[in-house]
């Protein structure tokens, strides 16, 4: 990566990356860590010199987790690493926005468990319960944040081996900021249009020899650009202590603390519902649609200002302890507590009742009172040694869960009538506001109802215990063998609400499963900067796998899910990765097939089984880097056919979505964001996002899609002095109306419109 005498919103210090991909390295057991300490604490260090664009050595080397044996370049597996300097350069604030720099990735809406939290879907499978922070499992529902956020890797493909449950494609593992041995001081502050204010503020201070505490902050006030009422208000605080840095043995402890408080955004209800014919002389004004999203005002809001509202809560306390035995041998324990919560009442666009064809719409309420707490315990072992010439370098470790989730709900009503009686629009619908106009909806109209606590939760467990070993075997510099494999003790339990008839029980479904997951893969290496690999792996999906979060197809909700096997996902691919320029330039490709067995479908004579089957055949490509010492580029290309091969269905049913593509799975995207140093102190950008149609729905007979669309971004940053840098972004720059998640019957979620947002960057 080349090295520039000034700094700019796109540098960083080229000292604390190069302390990260260092750390990063040690890591994963390649090189000693405690030789490294210095350097990756920032021990000695000069005064920061900066580096322009994307830090390829950070991108293409450094992963976090001792599970990963080898360098990027070596791993047998698709993996995006996105470093915090992208994050900054593209304006992202949270997880959704940074990934969406990562082609092949969509978001879902979610169905009654997390509408309006993070959904991603890698390949064409939901990886809600796939999120990773610091290598451990984070299940809570929410929407996170980026402000202690130092990069993101996307690890795509079977990740049973890596992860346990869940993964068939793949994962998202967020590594946060940790302190070093440099004292420093970043601030920004951001204001734009739509009402956009932000600030955030990290320190680094060294307070004695081989301690350090560091302090992430940030406060967010926003609006949504061409979307009326909806706002996002948010703040957060990370504070973190390490001892030991520069030693043998290093212990960390670390506290985030996020608090949000929002007025969730409603969506466009699609423009094909159900139809039921009225019988009040209203006049029908629409026909049936092709499925796409009703074509109204992008501004228009559903939602009742005086009604709506999403909170969040979540906190999270760790504890690592790392001792290094040896250059050759590491041990890390980390121990975690966390909380997630979340209490939202929002608007559901309904479509169900065909009020849309009448030119009204349902106000119906989506709700939810959860909490999630979590506590794990994870123990690495790893490092290096040889056998008879051949080298290994090795990862084990065990694993120790317990996960625990309740949910409840509110109980909305008009007149001492449940809100659900007003479902068909009536005027006494449209008299209480339950109902607005299609077109033309007021975020004013005054809340008449009472809400009020079910107080009727459901509660949801589930214990892990895992073991799992890894292997990269250097058998000489052209080949390596890579292995790896996991075994889960998942033992999971669902307690039902109360019924609602006597004796008003509630039901309880437990079911232990033990999962074995392995992978293995071959890496040829023709040159010293370019690898082909062939691998294989394996994932399962068990019953209450998502802990009642989100969308669960496999809940653990009733008898029958409780004496279903789990679904299996096997992944066979083919890539390979190349270092061009020096170095400065990565490029990757990958082709690959996802089959998922035992996935579970109504039969035609209506009884639940195992029986079903999915595909998904695709290939990718990718580039990160710099093409020269002023032009740097992050992005790529995911091409996926994704089939329901066997998809069931009862009675008439039977087979009609057999060969349906994927719901939230488009044929082709790509990602690219590039900049380029036109002067010393002026750099410009941009980025192009691409989607194909994404559908909702799988019945052929009843489509719900989103359509195709491009996105383009642009930045500019310009450098004040050696301390000051300013930043423009520019989102949707062509003011594109566009729609990012396809729910499965009911309504699309809309992007926002044309943005623009100025900040002021301190470094000290």
């Amino acid at each position: 990566m080349r090295l520039t005498s000034s700094t700019g919103v796109r540098s960083v210090a080229r000292g604390a990356f190069n302390a990260a991909a260092v750390a990063g390295l040690a890591g994963m057991g390649l090189v000693p860590a405690h030789a490294l300490a210095a350097e990756a604490d920032g021990a000695g260090a000069a005064p920061a010199t900066e580096v322009s664009g994307v830090d390829v050595e950070a991108a293409k080397k450094d992963a976090q987790s001792p599970k990963i044996t080898a360098p990027l370049r070596d791993t047998p597996k698709s993996i995006s690493v996105i470093p915090q300097e992208l994050i900054q350069s593209t304006g992202s604030t949270s997880l959704v926005e940074a990934l969406r720099t990562v082609p092949g990735i969509t978001f879902g809406a979610g169905e009654g468990g997390n509408p309006v939290g993070d959904r991603p879907f890698l390949r064409g499978y939901d990886a809600q319960s796939s999120t990773f922070v610091d290598g451990l499992r984070d299940i809570g529902a929410q929407s996170r944040e980026v402000f202690n956020t130092e990069s993101v890797e996307v690890i795509k493909g079977a990740s049973g081996a890596y992860a346990g449950r869940g993964g068939a494609g793949g994962g998202i593992y967020i590594n946060n900021k940790v302190p070093n041995r440099t004292d420093s001081i970043a601030a920004s502050v951001g204001v734009g249009t739509a009402d956009y204010k932000r600030a955030t503020l990290d320190v680094n201070h060294v307070i004695a020899e081989g301690v350090a505490v560091r302090l992430n902050a940030m406060v967010h006030d926003a609006g949504v650009a061409g979307r009326d009422a909806v706002n996002n208000q948010r703040w957060g605080v990370a504070p973190s202590i390490a001892f030991g840095l520069g030693g043998p043995t290093r212990a960390t402890i670390s506290y985030y603390h996020l608090q949000s408080d929002d007025v969730p955004d409603t969506g466009i209800p699609y423009n094909n519902p159900t139809f039921n014919a009225r019988t009040d002389g209203r006049p029908r004004i629409l026909t049936a649609g092709d499925g796409r999203p009703v074509k109204v005002d992008r501004s228009n809001w559903y939602g009742v200002k005086d009604r709506d509202f999403r909170k969040e809560n979540v906190d999270m306390a760790t504890v690592r302890l790392e001792h290094d035995f040896s250059g050759n041998l590491h041990f890390r324990n980390t121990t975690r507590y966390s909380e997630s919560k979340q209490d939202y009442l929002w608007t559901q666009p309904d479509d169900s009742q065909g009020n849309l064809y009448y030119g009204l719409v349902w106000r119906r309420h989506n709700s939810r009172v959860s909490t999630v707490e979590s506590i794990i315990n994870q123990t690495d072992l790893y490092g290096t040694f040889e056998t008879g010439g051949i080298t290994h370098n090795f990862a084990t470790g065990i694993e120790i869960s317990r996960e625990e989730s309740e949910n409840d709900s509110y109980i909305l009503s008009y007149n001492g009538a449940l809100s659900a009686t007003f479902n068909r629009c009536s005027a006494a619908a449209i008299a209480v506001y339950s109902c607005t106009d299609l077109y033309n909806p007021n975020p004013n109209d005054p809340f008449l109802g009472v809400i009020s606590r079910s107080n009727n939760p459901t509660n949801a467990r589930t214990d892990t215990k895992s073991i799992y070993a890894f292997d990269t075997i250097i058998i000489n510099e052209q080949w390596q063998v890579n292995l790896g494999a996991r075994y889960d003790r998942y033992d999971a339990k669902f307690v039902s609400a109360r019924a609602t008839t006597t004796p008003f029980a509630r039901s309880t479904f437990e079911r232990t499963d033990n999962l074995f997951n392995y992978q293995g893969a071959v890496v040829y290496k023709p040159v010293a900067a370019a690898a082909l690999y062939v691998s294989f792996a394996t994932s399962a999906t068990p019953a209450g796998n998502a802990l009642s979060q989100g969308s669960d197809p496999s809940a653990l909700s009733s008898a029958i899910n409780a004496n279903l096997n789990p679904e299996r996902n096997k992944t066979l691919e083919a890539g390979a990765k190349w270092d061009v320029f020096g170095g400065k330039l990565s490029l990757t490709s990958a082709v690959f097939e996802i089959n998922t067995t035992n996935v579970r479908i109504t039969q035609a004579d209506g009884t639940v089984a195992t029986a079903g089957k999915r595909r998904v055949r695709g290939f990718e490509v990718g580039a990160s880097g710099s093409i020269t010492d002023k032009w740097d580029v992050f992005g790529g290309y995911t091409y996926l056919d994704a089939v329901l091969v066997r998809n069931g269905g009862a009675g008439a049913a039977a087979g009609l979505t057999d060969g349906q593509p994927f719901p939230n799975t488009p044929r082709n995207s790509l990602s690219l964001w590039t900049t380029y140093e036109v002067m010393p102190r002026l750099t410009v950008g941009g980025g192009a996002n691409y989607m194909a149609k994404v559908k909702g729905s799988t019945n052929p007979n009843l489509q719900k899609f989103v359509p195709s669309y491009w996105r383009f971004d642009a930045t500019a940053s310009y450098v004040i002095n050696d301390k000051l840098t300013a930043q423009l972004n520019i989102q949707n720059l062509t003011d594109k109306t566009y729609f990012t998640q396809a729910y499965p019957t009911h309504y699309a979620t809309i992007a926002p419109g044309r943005s623009a947002v100025v900040t002021l960057n301190a470094k000290f």
